[in-house]
């Protein structure tokens, strides 16, 4: 029987396609979205996509067709507030009917632990402001960020081009570094991380990549991608969530 993994994204998300082609017949995806949002990517952008009213009703919006495990998909939303303010995105998610619930920036973490990796560098598209909330989570759950370089993009994040991120990458990675994490669902990564590794050297993660890992973990479903480190390389785990 396919089991149901239920997304919930931000307004603007464009890249439905990644989770997608990481979905075998073992899962179906279902997703929704939260409300229309004005204004550029900012801090008070990822605080409203956050909102737990919002994450409560997006998460009722999918518990009838009772997902396996429901996903609050959105990197900065889900680490903006630290490592508590993830728990309580998760807690929200259950109280609200989820069977399951995760996190992008759960995930990272869980994926970080199945790679046993404790430096990472770091590439995202946002502002400096969102980017260090992304390190400062990154360091209260243990891990040492060797760098973060961000874009400083305000809009337009899911038509970054593919040289674009390559060049994130190239720029975000530092001697010693034992895996490098592209932040963001809406940066358009998915059939640039195997070609990136075997460039690099290291594991490469991303957003949509560990979110679809953790979630097919959790509900015992395979990838239908299994080139990425990530997949083959990674122990057994299903709590995809930040202790």
């Amino acid at each position: 029987m396919s089991r149901r993994i239920g997304f919930i994204v931000p307004f603007d998300f464009a890249l439905d396609r990644e989770y997608w082609q990481y979905a075998s017949a073992e899962a179906s995806l279902h997703i929704t979205r939260t409300p229309y949002q004005m204004g550029p990517v900012s801090l008070e952008l990822v605080s409203a996509v956050a909102d737990p009213a919002i994450v409560a009703q997006a998460t009722r919006s999918l518990v009838k067709i009772a997902p396996d495990v429901i996903a609050y998909a959105c990197t900065s939303g889900s680490f903006s507030e630290g490592t508590d303010g993830e728990r309580r995105l998760r807690e929200t998610m259950l109280r609200a009917g989820a069977a399951a619930a995760m996190t992008t920036s759960g995930a990272l973490v869980e994926a970080l632990h199945a790679l046993d990796v404790s430096r990472v560098a770091v590439g995202t598209p946002y502002v400096e402001a969102i980017g260090r909330r992304l390190g400062t989570f990154l360091e209260s759950a243990g891990f040492q960020p060797v760098s973060l370089v961000n874009m400083e993009l305000q809009d337009g994040i899911c038509d970054v081009g593919d040289d674009e991120v390559v060049r994130l990458a190239e720029r975000a990675v530092r001697p010693g570094a034992e895996a490098l994490f592209l932040s963001c669902t809406n940066l358009p990564t998915v059939h640039l991380l195997a070609p990136l590794e075997q460039r690099l050297g290291i594991p490469v993660l991303s957003a949509n990549q560990v979110t679809m890992w953790a979630a097919l973990r959790m509900v015992g479903a395979r990838a239908a991608i299994e080139d990425q480190v990530l997949f083959h390389r990674a122990a057994p785990g299903m709590s995809a969530a930040v202790p």
